[in-house]
């Protein structure tokens, strides 16, 4: 498949709007690996002709299709380690002092494995039942997978310890495992988009959003990261990701140092 200049442009543009994914003058071969298939598995001879679909009003649902393979979606088990680490040995003492339950937002989620750490990590200090965790993610298909918690061995080689694999995973359906009910039960997956500012979900002590906003412009960084804040509980704690930072226009926060990494918390 081919795709000319103007349908790339075109193709950009309405990328970016529906879901802040900015693509590079030069990426048309990531199109074209990501989309061809899916062309032809929709009976559509070119991308103008798809383009043409998504742009129309009953092309909702192929848009949304569209947008699911052009995600990244990827992700792994405790993710630079520091922001589980500090979650545990600072955030969740400090917290549990002046209040019985803790509210934990991750933003992209993926297909569950950052959530499903954080449930792991508050389980093992006995935090998990007082604990509320909301994970969103703009694929509906990742959610579905990350709320049956079933992962092949190859995703579990990314990042999952045997200890931790043998204390919260069950053998399903072959070589596959399924986390266990308990932490399944804990984290409450829906799908979101974060360019539909303001998030009602109401206030959280921590969030996570963590390599998504790399791949958006620094408007809709700013846009994104301001929501996030805004929903943030006063002295409450942002994790983004470890190429992420604040830009000019966010909300002021504060500086954490974790060491290794760092953490952005909103003033109290």
């Amino acid at each position: 498949m081919e795709i000319s200049s103007n349908d790339y442009q075109r193709f950009k543009v309405i990328l970016e709007k529906q879901s802040g994914i900015l693509l590079g003058d030069n990426k048309q071969y990531l199109v074209v690996s990501r989309l061809s298939n899916f062309i032809q598995e929709k009976g559509l001879v070119s991308m103008s002709k798809l383009l043409d679909q998504i742009s129309g009003p009953s092309g909702r649902m192929l848009l949304k299709q569209v947008i699911d393979r052009m995600t990244t979606n990827e992700t792994l088990w405790f993710r630079d380690k520091y922001p589980f680490d500090y979650l545990k040995s600072t955030i969740v003492p400090s917290i549990k002092k002046s209040q019985p339950t803790l509210r934990i937002w991750c933003a992209a989620c993926s297909t569950g494995q950052e959530p499903y750490s954080i449930a792991m990590h508050l389980d093992e200090i006995g935090a998990l039942m007082s604990t509320e965790i909301y994970a969103t993610d703009l694929s509906e298909r990742v959610i579905d997978k990350a709320k049956k918690g079933i992962y092949q061995q190859i995703e579990l080689k990314r990042g999952m310890p045997q200890d931790k694999l043998k204390k919260f995973f069950t053998p399903h359906d072959g070589e596959d495992w399924q986390i266990n009910t308990k932490l399944r039960g804990k984290v409450r997956f829906q799908p979101l988009n974060l360019l539909e500012t303001p998030y009602r979900m109401g206030k959280f002590d921590v969030i996570y959003c963590r390599n998504v906003l790399i791949y958006f412009s620094n408007e809709n960084k700013t846009k994104v990261i301001n929501g996030l804040i805004d929903n943030l509980k006063p002295g409450g704690f942002l994790f983004l990701g470890a190429s992420e930072a604040l830009t000019r226009g966010s909300h002021p926060m504060k500086m954490v140092r974790c060491n290794p990494g760092l953490v952005y918390q909103k003033e109290a």
